[in-house]
């Protein structure tokens, strides 16, 4: 069997061990060590599974991934979260839809400080679904909003999937986070307008909200400057040259705690609970990069990326028909696979087929998250639907589906938008590089 095939299969077993219900992480580095040994032998995948490992460990760039999550982790138990929703709908107050249009930037703005889509859905179930219920609102536009606007927590800066991303491609996580601004922006505006025509065409979906005082909105505006001060200081110190992103991470979080103990929402219990949260989830994600780091030495040795790329160039399709095909294939693979795994699995393959036909790999980076975000809120087995569901376990999932499928014109006009403007990623990194 030659190498090629060899990949071809060991990605098959591979998918399917995840089918069936094994850890991610196992299912990868099993099927990459056992893949290498079929191709090396096994003395030379036992010295590649026992360096990795040390290599690993000792990747000083992998800190800022505990130390952005940990930042999150705080700003939720503070109570930082439902402080921005509520400030953010006394601003907009006066209007139909105000609390849905307010979870959407409360999770755009929100996300600068976590980047976590997962994490987003779980406290904006929260903090926003029970204030939309005593509103009155229709569970369809409710639970569409929270569940699409988490999204843009893996988007805007500091995203957990561009970092991981950054790390599998070997492409600039500075740049990464600059380019994912913009289309984040856009993802969020597109959202709000869903919300607005839909309760354009159903008024009854959303009520009027009392409009509040001018004297309140500005109280509630200023509200908002720990967040804006903290997104500022750490990414923005970033496009500064005065932090490196682990050390704008590490500036971040202190100034998280700082803020966070100052303003009497920290007490050590939060802390401690925001530390173990933290830790639990950089362990798991730590595991599975172990186990994907196997699996993309595996498929190098297969050489199967660079025999896609040339049979893709052989077909003298255009490029853009090639990025069509592979946007399907990330929508179909988004429905059984879960975000971090996904990218862990296809960059390796599909990273230097974009790079071979002229893309930019920051662009391709962007585009990648962009289809996640379909992936994890596209019926019926979106990851954000099932979280939002045992956050909220007495909704209907026709509810949960129906609402989350209204949201994903947003996303299929940004995906088209960045296939047919390449520009609205590139610009801002460009600009500040």
């Amino acid at each position: 069997m030659n190498p090629q095939a060899v990949g071809v299969l060991g990605f098959i077993i591979m998918v399917a061990m995840i089918f069936l219900r094994i850890p991610v992480a196992i299912a990868l580095g099993a099927v990459g060590t056992i893949g290498y040994a079929t191709l090396n032998g096994w003395s030379q995948a036992l010295l590649v599974l026992g360096r990795v490992p040390f290599t690993f460990a000792s990747a000083y760039d992998l800190s800022v991934v505990p130390l952005f999550v940990l930042m999150g982790s705080i700003a939720r138990q503070s109570g930082m979260a439902r402080e921005l929703f509520q400030s953010i709908n006394v601003m907009f107050s006066g209007r139909r839809g105000t609390l849905a249009t307010a979870t959407i930037g409360a999770c755009a703005a929100l996300g600068s400080v976590s980047g976590s889509s997962v994490a987003m859905v779980a406290t904006m179930s929260h903090v926003a679904v029970p204030e939309m219920r005593r509103a009155k609102y229709d569970e369809r536009l409710a639970l569409g909003a929270v569940v699409s606007g988490a999204t843009l927590g893996i988007l805007f800066p500091p995203s957990v999937m561009l970092i991981f991303y950054g790390l599998t491609a070997v492409q600039s996580i500075p740049k990464l986070f600059a380019a994912g601004f913009i289309p984040g922006l856009v993802l969020a505006t597109l959202q709000i307008g869903v919300v607005k025509i839909a309760i354009w065409l159903n008024p009854s979906w959303a009520p009027v909200s009392p409009a509040a005082p001018f004297r309140e909105r500005l109280r509630a505006s200023i509200g908002m400057w720990k967040l804006l001060f903290i997104f500022v200081l750490s990414i923005g110190g970033i496009y500064a040259g005065w932090f490196s992103p682990t050390e704008a991470a590490a500036v971040g979080t202190f100034s998280t705690i700082v803020i966070a103990t100052l303003s009497g929402g920290l007490t050590f219990r939060k802390l401690g609970d925001a530390a173990l949260e933290s830790s639990r989830t950089a362990a798991m994600l730590f595991f599975i990069l172990l186990g994907a780091i196997m699996f993309s030495y595996f498929i190098v040795q297969t050489q199967l990326a660079t025999s896609l790329a040339g049979w893709v160039v052989s077909l003298h399709l255009p490029p853009t028909a090639v990025m069509i095909v592979v946007v399907a294939f990330y929508i179909v693979l988004g429905s059984f696979l879960e975000s971090l795994t996904m990218v862990l699995i296809t960059v390796p393959v599909f990273a230097p087929l974009a790079q071979g036909l002229g893309y930019d790999l920051i662009w391709f980076g962007v585009l990648l998250v962009g289809l996640i975000e379909v992936g994890m809120i596209h019926p019926p087995m979106g990851m954000n639907l099932f979280v939002l569901q045992s956050q909220v376990p007495n909704v209907g999932l026709g509810k949960m589906y129906v609402g989350s499928a209204m949201f994903l014109v947003a996303n299929a006009i940004l995906i088209a938008l960045l296939l047919a403007f390449p520009q609205i990623a590139l610009w801002l990194p460009h600009h500040l590089y």
